[in-house]
Order: structure tokens, then sequence, then C-alpha cells
């Protein structure tokens, strides 16, 4: 059984190729102004990847926000249903996912096979997500490689306003004024996205084991953040940015099988 799930991100195309069970190509490309046609060549170099054609698959599942207009798809899933499926197929003791992209946070509890129970989004604000560090890096002048580094350098942070991105690089902008170092500028950043998304996954009530997705799981300085918020440590799976597109991989099969999802 070959499957591929396509995760149709705002700012990046994620594509996951699964033979029997194990990954055997992954792929991702800049959305830009067509994710449909940056979808083509995600899918197109997974395969490569793989060594398959797409006469070789048996079924296309599409998650995401573009997920409408992803091209060969067979079918389509929710975020929160790919999150949650490929959150316990890597961690079987996984209960809460939480999912941190480019534009939008959002946690799931799910039960032990994998299909979700409940969840919550962060209000229509990039301020919770990836576009929130984005931002804050420029208004340091720093890269955005470079935030989390800088972050883990500080013992302390200055609180900045989280509510919005505007208000936010108001604050940061004020804090450099003040001559606040970078690292605690960084930190501060960090630290005001967590409690963000804190708030956001105490309403939805934690269920350990908690497991960190999404491109921004792998920046060092939001996740000790997080974790801080939290008060426990995250796990974070390998290629955390392709959970979306593993766990529509994971449904395709399923949907391959004529098996109800």
């Amino acid at each position: 059984m070959i499957t591929i799930g396509m995760d149709l991100g705002t700012q990046r195309v994620k594509v996951v190729v699964l033979k029997d069970g194990t990954v055997v190509g992954r792929a991702q490309v800049f959305a830009g102004f067509d994710p449909a046609k940056a979808a083509e060549q995600a899918v197109t170099d997974a395969l490569n990847t793989a060594n398959l054609s797409l006469k070789d698959i048996n079924h296309i599942t599409a998650t995401g926000s573009a997920m409408d207009i992803a091209p060969h798809a067979n079918s389509t899933i929710s975020m929160m249903g790919a999150d949650a499926k490929a959150g316990v197929f890597l961690i079987p003791k996984a209960r809460t996912i939480i999912d941190v992209g480019a534009e939008e946070a959002r946690a799931v509890k799910c039960d032990d096979r994998g299909l979700m129970t409940e969840f919550v989004v962060n209000e229509r604000c990039a301020a919770g997500a990836g576009a929130f560090i984005e931002a804050m890096a420029r208004a340091l002048e720093v890269k955005l490689e470079d935030m989390g580094p800088l972050a883990l350098q500080a013992e302390r942070a200055s609180p900045i306003n989280a509510s919005c991105v505007i208000f936010g690089e108001s604050d940061v902008v004020s804090l450099i004024h003040r001559q606040e170092s970078k690292p605690e500028i960084a930190r501060a950043v960090f630290d005001a996205m967590a409690d963000r998304i804190s708030a956001m996954i105490h309403r939805l009530g934690i269920n350990p084991e908690v497991v960190l997705s999404g491109g921004v799981a792998k920046d060092p300085g939001f996740v000790a953040s997080l974790n801080r918020k939290l008060d426990l440590t995250v796990t974070i799976p390998e290629h955390p940015e392709y959970i979306g597109a593993l766990g529509a991989a994971l449904i395709a099969a399923t949907r391959a099988k004529g098996t109800p999802k």
C-alpha cells in the first residue's frame, strides 16, 4: 500500500509518501502565490526521492488551509484530524498534540487510536504562530534562526504584548530604546508566544503525553519557553514540520483499504 499525504500550508507545502507504514519520501516547497503548483512540485520531489511515480499511488489525502485545491487528491482531512493521527502514530502515548505553524497554532486532544476528541485554535492573529517570531526578528535586526539561541542566553525577560503582532513589535522597539539586551528581548518574544499558546491549551485541558509539532517546534527558544509555561517537557518528533502531511498519508492508507477513518 503506497499513499501520499499533502499539507498545503500558508507558507509551505509538505508532502509525505508512505509505503506499508514507512515513510519512503518527503519534500516541501514554498507555497508562494500558487499553492497548487507548489504542491505539484512537492509531490514530484517526494516521489523522486522514493523512486516512485503517481501511477504507483493507491490514494492521496490532502490537508491544510489550501487543501481544496490540492492536485491529484482523492480526499481531504482536517488539520486537527491529521495532527491527531500522526501524533499517536509517532508517539503512541500522545494524547495532546500542539501544532504551531507559520500563521496558526492549534491543540488537539485524541484517543489511543489517533482520533481527535477535542481541539482549540488560536484567534485569527499570527501573534501565536511563527510569523510573530519572524516579525520580532526583523525588529531586532537578527536572523530568524538566531532568535532561539539568543533567547537561551537570557536569564530574564521583560513582558511584551502578544495579543497582536503590531503591538508586540511596538513593545520590542520600546525595549530596544530602553537598551534591553537582545537575548532578553528574544526570550520575551518566546515567553509571550508561550503564554498565549499555553492559555489556549489549558482551555482544552492537558492530557499527557504532550507532543509539539509544526515548524516552530524546531526553535529551541520557543520550546524552552513553552516547557516553562506548561511546567512539563513536550515531546518533539523527528521532522515535526511534516506531522500534517504524515497524518494525511496515514488517513489515505486507511481510506485506500475502504475502512472507516
